[in-house]
């Protein structure tokens, strides 16, 4: 596991605060055989009919 930068709290905050919910911290990953992971994952809900809007940071 990586340690986390000096960043990594600022930039959750950050998202947080634009109404963006911290879903994987961190977001891990798998494609077959190869596997990683992402620092931050989140996502906020856009409108009803819309879904939601996911990102992975």
């Amino acid at each position: 596991m990586s340690a986390k930068d000096i960043f990594h709290e600022i930039v959750k905050q950050a998202l947080q605060k634009e109404q963006w919910v911290i879903t994987h911290d961190p977001l891990r990953l798998e494609f077959g055989d190869v596997k990683f992971q992402v620092d931050l994952g989140a996502e906020r809900l856009l409108a009803a009919e819309r879904g939601t809007e996911k990102i992975a940071i």
